[in-house]
C-alpha cells in the first residue's frame, strides 16, 4: 500500500488471504515518497516468491501503475479513497487508465477483499488446494443469497428479514 493509512482499507484483502491460507506480506512502498523501494520491492518480488502483488493507493494512485510497469507480475490494483481524494475518483482513474503494455486488474474503489479474493483465483489457476478454497468460497456465496430468498419468501418483502 502506498501509506499506512490505507490499512484499514487493505487489511480486508489480507484477512482474505489468511482465510484461504495463503501466504502473504503487506507493507507499505510509496511510489512518490520512497521510489527506490518500489522498483527494488517490485523488481525482486518474483525472485522472494511472489506470484501475484496487490498494490493499493489512494490520491493520484500511481502505486499500482508503477508497480506494474517494472514486474512480470500480475497487479492487482485497489483503488482508495483518501483524504485528500477527489471522491475517490481520482484514485479509480489512475489506477484504470494504464497505458496499453502496462495492464492493472482494477477492483472497486476500497474493495480490497475482492483483489484477495481475484489474487486467490490466479494463484488457484495453478494450484488445486487454492482452487478448491475459491470455490467453496464461492459456493458459500450463492448458498447466503438462496438462504436469503427463503427467508425473504418467508417473511415477504416488506419485512425486516436476516
Amino acid at each position: 500500500m502506498g501509506s499506512d493509512s490505507d490499512l484499514t482499507v487493505m487489511q480486508a484483502a489480507s484477512d482474505l488471504l489468511k482465510e484461504f491460507g495463503i501466504a502473504h506480506e503487506v507493507t507499505v512502498v510509496s511510489a512518490h515518497r520512497t521510489p527506490l523501494r518500489m522498483v527494488d520491492y517490485a523488481t525482486k518480488a518474483k525472485k522472494r516468491g511472489l506470484k501475484v502483488i496487490i498494490a493499493g493507493a489512494g490520491g493520484a494512485a500511481h502505486l499500482p501503475g508503477m508497480v506494474a510497469s517494472i514486474t512480470s507480475l500480475p497487479v492487482i490494483g485497489v483503488p482508495i479513497k483518501s483524504s485528500n481524494s477527489i471522491d475517490g475518483w481520482d484514485s479509480v482513474l489512475s489506477i484504470l487508465q494504464m497505458p496499453n503494455g502496462v495492464p492493472v486488474a482494477t477492483v472497486a474503489l476500497n474493495a480490497a477483499k475482492n483483489a484477495g479474493i481475484l489474487a486467490a483465483e490466479i494463484i488457484g489457476a495453478f494450484d488445486a488446494n487454492v482452487s478448491k478454497k475459491v470455490t467453496t468460497f464461492k459456493n458459500s456465496l450463492n448458498k447466503d443469497v438462496l438462504k436469503k430468498v427463503e427467508q425473504m419468501k418467508k417473511a415477504g418483502w416488506e419485512n425486516k428479514f436476516d
